[in-house]
This record gives C-alpha cells, sequence and structure tokens, in this order.
C-alpha cells in the first residue's frame, strides 16, 4: 500500500503545486489524471523521492519514503516525462549504462539482466540498432525496462503515451497491465483515454488539489441520463455553448457532434441521450461540478473539500 497524508508543496514565491493531498493506493494500476499544470508530476517526483514535500510525507508499506528517500529507492521504478537517451548507444549499451548508474546486475552481471529487460519489453529484436533510429514507443519501452529493473515494489510512470502513434500505445497498455499484476503503478497522465482503458480506480488533481476519486464507472454512473449528443451546423455553435455545458466536441466524417451535460435530464432538439463517458466527467469535474451517485459523491464540495467516493 502506497499512502499519502497530507501533502502539500509549495515552491519559492507562494507558489501552491500540491495542496493537502490525501491518497491511499493498493497493487495494481491507479490513475492520477489532470491537465497539465495540476500537480501531477510534482506529485510524482514526491513520491519518487527527488522532491522533499512543505508538509505532509509518503509511506510505502509503512516506511516514510519522504523521510528516508534513498532507503526506498531500491523497491521504486520510475519513468519520468521527459526520459534522455543517448541516441549513438545501441538499445542495449542504453539499458546496461543506465543499470550501471543505477547499481543493478540482477545477480548475473548486468549484460544478462540488459538482455533479460529488453526481452520483457519485447526489444530483443532492436538490441543492436541506435536509439536513434527508435520510434517513440520503443524509446518509452527502455524507459520501462530501467524503470522494472530489480523488481520494484512501486513502479511510477509520468505522462508515458504522449506522442505514441495507436499501435505503440496498444503494446504499451498491454505492458502496464502486466506490471501491475503484483505491485503498485502509477500512471500520471492527462489523455482521459489511458485511464479508462487501464485504471480501475483514479484521483483527479486540479490546481494542486485532489477534487475526486473513484473509479471510472462510478463517475460514468453517476452521469446517467444526463449526457446527450448530436450533430450540430457550424452556426449553432456559438449559441449551444452560451447556453449549455459543453462536455465533448469533435467531428464524425468531417461533421461536427457536441456532448452536453444537462441535470435535470432534460435537452433540447435534436440531441438524444448517450452512455455518458470519462471523457464527459472529467470535464465536468474539472469545471467544478459534483457527480452524486446513489450511494454518495464522488466530487469535491466547495472550498476544496474533499469528498471520496464510495468504495468500488
Amino acid at each position: 500500500m502506497l499512502t499519502i497524508e497530507d501533502l502539500t508543496k509549495v515552491y519559492p514565491g507562494g507558489i501552491a503545486a500540491l495542496s493537502q493531498v490525501d491518497l491511499e493506493i493498493p497493487v495494481g494500476m491507479f490513475g492520477l489524471l489532470g491537465p497539465n499544470g495540476a500537480g501531477k508530476s510534482t506529485l510524482m517526483k514526491v513520491i519518487a523521492g527527488l522532491l522533499e514535500p512543505t508538509t505532509g510525507r509518503v509511506l510505502l508499506d509503512g516506511e516514510d519514503i519522504t523521510a528516508t528517500p534513498a532507503a526506498c529507492w531500491k523497491k521504486l521504478g520510475y519513468l519520468p516525462q521527459d526520459f534522455g537517451l543517448y541516441p549513438q548507444l545501441t538499445g542495449e549499451e542504453m539499458l546496461v549504462y543506465l543499470l550501471e548508474l543505477k547499481g543493478i546486475d540482477g545477480g548475473t552481471g548486468v549484460r544478462k539482466l540488459a538482455a533479460a529487460l529488453l526481452d520483457r519489453v519485447n526489444l530483443t529484436h532492436a538490441a543492436k540498432r541506435r536509439v536513434s533510429d527508435y520510434s517513440g514507443g520503443m524509446r518509452q519501452r527502455i524507459g520501462v525496462a530501467q524503470a522494472i529493473a530489480g523488481d520494484p515494489r512501486l513502479i511510477v510512470v509520468d505522462e508515458p503515451t504522449v506522442g505514441l502513434d495507436p499501435s505503440e500505445r496498444s503494446r504499451f497498455y498491454r505492458l502496464l497491465a502486466e506490471l501491475a499484476q503484483e505491485r503498485i503503478v502509477i500512471l500520471s497522465t492527462h489523455i482521459v483515454e489511458d485511464v479508462a482503458v487501464l485504471c480501475p480506480r483514479f484521483a483527479l488533481l486540479r490546481s494542486g488539489e485532489l477534487v475526486a476519486q473513484a473509479s471510472p464507472e462510478q463517475v460514468q454512473q453517476a452521469l446517467d441520463g444526463r449526457i446527450f449528443q448530436a450533430r450540430i451546423e457550424p452556426e449553432e455553435l456559438t449559441a449551444i455553448e452560451a447556453n449549455h455545458e459543453v462536455t465533448q466536441s469533435f467531428f464524425v466524417a468531417g461533421r461536427h457532434h457536441l456532448r452536453i451535460y444537462e441535470a435535470d435530464g432534460h435537452a433540447p432538439e435534436p440531441f438524444r441521450a448517450v452512455s455518458a463517458s470519462l471523457e464527459d466527467a472529467y470535464h465536468l469535474l474539472l469545471a467544478g461540478h459534483e457527480l452524486e451517485r446513489a450511494s454518495g459523491p464522488v466530487a469535491a464540495a466547495s472550498h476544496g473539500d474533499i469528498v471520496r467516493a464510495a468504495a468500488s
């Protein structure tokens, strides 16, 4: 269990990147969702022991990461958002170098460990190719390989699918899902699809505050009967946006479609009721809406108070 207690981080100048964040994250995949600037990367750095919080603490299986970060690093695998590689090295050479920096050889030697890790992330076929020739997804898999070295208890991945094409993203999903079977994996992202596909539970950060904890299913159920969709003409857009809460705007076969939220369950023509998605809930939570379910609220009340979702 990873426990985050009353975590606050205030940077010089009084900028609060995190404000009184409380979370409990069990074994499995957990999503940390929020827009750019919400405080996700700051939280990940604190969890990874790379940044000292202003107040609060982080406990991994009862051990305080914030008090003795070096003592917990062997239990941690971290893939930051900006993961630098040396393009002139081969994939094998790059991974060996990273393992040597981490001081991990697996008991069999660093080259044997590197070979095993490359196989784990399906890069054996490209081990002798230069990193400069790797796709974005292949580079991310090198990052995952170094993160899982030493069989860590906790893996933190920060915006891992940004820039990946659909096939690479699908491969990455499979790899992360496999890793989460026996350990805690925190997926920090602003991409709602990543959380919807991978995470049985997630938390939403907005301006450094935790505004919701729930499962994707819970927030979707909270919107049952309140999301409507229609194809609209360009000249209708301004009026609809002015008079309705638009949760999504997208194109299908070149035609503009809108999804709107109606709290009373009634929408004007030509809108029709549709199943809610996590994307709809994400927009509404960021806008400060409270999403009520039969078993209780899933969003923050006013003044930033945190209201936890009922357990799944």
